[in-house]
């Protein structure tokens, strides 16, 4: 649905929004826990926001889920049932397709590089396409890198996949990838991970350390192999229709905002990762690091291929962020 379709829906749950004379009430949708570097970025936003527009705008952020699973919570958003959200660009490629360049695998090379991406020409041109769908996205926050982790083995060559049930969030890219490498890929959404890794629904999952820690899943995955296969940006995004009525002003004020929480976000991030990455091993869990990753990459090939050929704008957008320095 193109954002020209949902325009009234947005002014009306802007409205809707509305709380008492003068003041603006936000709701806002995250997956993470409370004290996940996302979750303190995202409350420093709101205070800041709230406090910088005296109080005509407050925003509350809504943690671990409680408003729904992420796929909905963003659709709410477009539609302004929300106003705004944390959301892993993962599961947005059916909505925005030239979002799914950051979804391709290795197509980044480190977390500094997509932050030079998403922070400069590329990351606008992305920002835009967001903002035609009804997204509009204010800030980039760091997911980590994305590894392997499994109940059975480590993970050293793409052979090891084989016949494997890995949970990827609901993208056909992860699928693909997946089944490049000879896996079996199986979407899921995140809350239920832990329960199908515990009872053999799946075998296994790819995500960062601070999520394979926060969400207690090296307890029942004791394997964990650094293929840091995606690196996948997200962002705090906030409705096009809602964004769009605020006053030139107020907007300046939400962008810092966003700015600084972003900044904080990266910062928590990287401290998270680190003294997850130590604990999880201190813990038990059987860590290995791939060290040579060209055959995963090489593998990667049929499914550049394929998505170019479905979305002929990602050829371009391929190139532009490869040749990024």
């Amino acid at each position: 649905m193109r954002y020209s379709h949902i325009a009234a829906a947005c002014a009306l749950s802007g409205a809707l929004l509305s709380g008492q004379a003068g003041a603006e009430e936000w709701r806002g949708w995250n997956i993470h826990v409370p004290d996940y570097p996302n979750s303190v970025a995202l409350d420093a936003f709101a205070a800041e926001v709230k406090e910088k527009t005296g109080g005509r705008i407050e925003p509350t952020p809504f943690h671990s889920g409680v408003l729904g699973n992420q796929p909905d919570a963003i659709e709410q958003v477009r539609l302004g049932g929300l106003a705004f959200g944390n959301f892993n660009l993962g599961p947005m490629g059916p909505i925005v397709p030239e979002v799914d360049v950051v979804n391709l695998p290795f197509i980044f090379k480190d977390i500094d590089h997509m932050y030079r991406v998403m922070n400069g020409p590329i990351g606008d041109e992305i920002s835009a396409a967001m903002a035609r769908e009804g997204l509009v996205a204010l800030g980039w926050f760091d997911s980590g890198s994305r590894s392997f982790y499994n109940s059975k083995k480590p993970i050293e060559v793409p052979a090891d996949l084989t016949g494997m049930k890995i949970r990827v969030m609901n993208n056909d890219l992860f699928v693909g990838m997946i089944e490049a490498l000879g896996g079996n890929a199986t979407p899921m959404a995140f809350a239920e991970v832990f329960q199908s890794l515990k009872t053999g629904v799946v075998d296994g999952a790819e995500n960062n350390w601070a999520s394979y820690q926060s969400t207690n899943h090296f307890e029942v995955a004791g394997y964990y192999s650094s293929s840091d296969h995606l690196i996948i940006p997200e962002c705090i995004c906030v409705n096009t229709g809602i964004w769009e009525g605020l006053s030139d002003a107020d907007k300046e004020i939400v962008k810092a905002a966003a700015r600084n929480a972003s900044a904080m976000q990266r910062e928590l991030m990287a401290a998270r990762v680190k003294k997850a990455e130590e604990d999880v091993i201190a813990a038990g869990v059987k860590y290995n690091r791939i060290e040579n990753k060209k055959p995963f990459q090489e593998a990667m090939g049929p499914v550049y291929e394929k998505a170019k050929q479905l979305n002929p704008a990602l050829g371009p957008l391929i190139d532009k962020i490869q040749a990024f320095p």
